[in-house]
């Protein structure tokens, strides 16, 4: 496996500060995000997974910790929108140039929008998805949103 993905030379053109975690990623794995965060034996608070949706028909992102889920209205509201839904995942794939099981926020093949859910601030250091399955970016919640120009806000049910 590359170490090397297109979210890590983003992430390093923007001056981000950031670590690199291999993992065996399982693909028959329930919860593929709860599945990382056992492997990488970090709590699943601090691991985040990138779900590509549509709001009001328009490409973002929703950013929240793996034992969480997304409260579509609450992300719909903190984008100004309307509606919410998850993008299917040939689509999400396309988009993002990245295959389900390894979207990366970071270093997509256009920029989207994006949304952290507020706890990331809690934590002293999360874990996204590195443009590969089984490759995990750890970095300061701060230079996630500085890095993606996200919003924040709380998004989970």
């Amino acid at each position: 496996m590359a170490k090397e993905t297109r979210a890590t030379r983003a992430l390093s053109k923007a001056g981000i500060a950031f670590t690199v975690h291999l993992y065996d990623y399982d693909p028959a794995a329930a919860h593929i995000g709860l599945q990382a965060a056992e492997a990488l034996g970090e709590p699943p608070e601090r691991v985040f997974k990138t779900l590509m949706t549509l709001v009001d028909g328009k490409p973002a992102c929703a950013i929240v910790p793996a034992s969480s889920e997304v409260a579509m209205k609450k992300f719909a509201a903190a984008l100004s929108a309307k509606s919410a839904a998850m993008m299917k995942p040939a689509n999400a794939e396309r988009l993002s140039g990245y295959k389900v099981g390894g979207i990366s926020p970071f270093g997509q093949m256009k920029p989207i929008r994006a949304v952290i859910d507020e706890s990331a601030l809690a934590q002293p250091h999360i874990y996204l998805n590195g443009g590969q399955r089984g490759l995990q970016l750890c970095l300061a919640p701060d230079q996630a949103i500085a890095a993606l120009g996200a919003t924040v806000a709380a998004i989970t049910a």
